[in-house]
């Protein structure tokens, strides 16, 4: 391992449009390991069929990337100079009303599930509800069987109530892989400072989302103001608790927002993000175009006033602790 790889790049969220191209970028930007959305509105077989594309590609290019399923494989990736692919549902919608699929989901790599999307789900309630009744019936059983297995709660798309009751349900630390601070940019997609408080003092990590919709200045926010903003977090919560989470979705065409939004529950576009402008995927910043570009946040972050070792556990570190400490079954 040479000098440059004494910390792993890890990124806790992507959707991007999967392909050798992808994949070289990731290696090419020195990332170790991403978490990958492999469901948005697909039921369980569904997702199944999602699993076998990713085997394809695990087999056709395995040069490049591999299934990762413990901590230690951002380690392994590391060593060898390829990229750990860690599977995420943004949606409860593969467990369909079934409890014990969760487990199975856990058995085929799913490491981290949504305990909802945009809307309300049969665990828990959308950022974009009007009304947030909070964690259901059905949801405090869901936490429980992933808190046993070692299947990460993430709420990035969920409301307050039922963030906030997650956390205090949860037996095990839980993540929001992809927001930003409400405070830094006031978009429903962003969390509350009481939400941050809650998460990080019991824990939990923030994946700090590179999606110009969550961002101040959206896409022309500059690099500059981005790791500002990462500093006040640190500053705020603790740099212990805070990774990244980009919420890239890489050369995607904007037919995808369609699905990502509206699934099959609607007939008319609703897009979630609160206006029209929201058709469509945004450009991404100039200095964070593509996976080849994240090792750009490094230069960031110190000028930002980090030490190489904050640096090094914001771009992984704490989310290499995170893992190892969270994909097991409960002790």
């Amino acid at each position: 391992m040479d000098a440059k790889t004494v910390s792993p790049l890890v990124d806790c969220l992507q959707y991007a449009n999967w392909s050798p191209a992808v994949f070289a970028q990731m290696r090419a930007g020195g990332v170790h390991a991403v978490h990958a959305t492999i469901a948005y509105h697909e039921n369980f077989r569904e997702t199944v069929a999602n699993i076998i594309g990713w085997n394809r590609h695990f087999e056709r290019h395995s040069d490049l990337i591999f299934p990762g399923r413990a901590g230690n494989d951002i380690e392994r990736a590391m060593r060898e100079g390829r990229t750990a692919i860690f599977f995420g549902l943004q949606n409860p919608s593969p467990i369909e009303d079934d409890i014990g699929l969760i487990e199975i989901c856990h058995t085929l790599g799913v490491r981290f599930m949504q305990l909802s999307y945009n809307n309300q789900s049969l665990l828990a309630t959308g950022c974009y509800e009007g009304d947030d009744p909070g964690i259901t019936r059905f949801g405090r059983q869901a936490i429980a069987e992933m808190n046993r297995v070692g299947m990460v709660i993430d709420m990035s798309h969920s409301a307050e109530r039922s963030t906030l009751e997650a956390i205090e349900l949860s037996a095990r630390p839980i993540a929001i892989t992809h927001a930003n601070p409400h405070w830094w940019y006031p978009v429903l997609r962003n969390k509350s400072d009481a939400v941050l408080k809650a998460l990080t003092q019991s824990g939990g990590m923030l994946g700090l989302s590179l999606y110009p919709h969550h961002m101040k200045d959206g896409s022309n926010c500059t690099l500059e103001s981005f790791c500002a903003m990462v500093a006040d977090t640190a500053s705020r919560y603790g740099v212990e608790h805070v990774g990244i989470g980009s919420d890239l979705c890489q050369d995607q065409p904007d037919s995808v927002v369609t699905w990502m939004r509206n699934g099959r529950w609607s007939k008319t576009l609703d897009y979630g993000e609160g206006s029209a402008s929201a058709a469509g995927f945004p450009r991404q910043p100039a200095w964070f175009a593509s996976n080849a570009d994240l090792g750009n946040l490094r230069g960031g972050l110190q000028k930002a006033g980090f030490s190489e070792q904050e640096v090094g556990d914001i771009l992984g570190g704490n989310w290499l602790r995170f893992y190892n400490a969270s994909f097991g079954p409960m002790s």
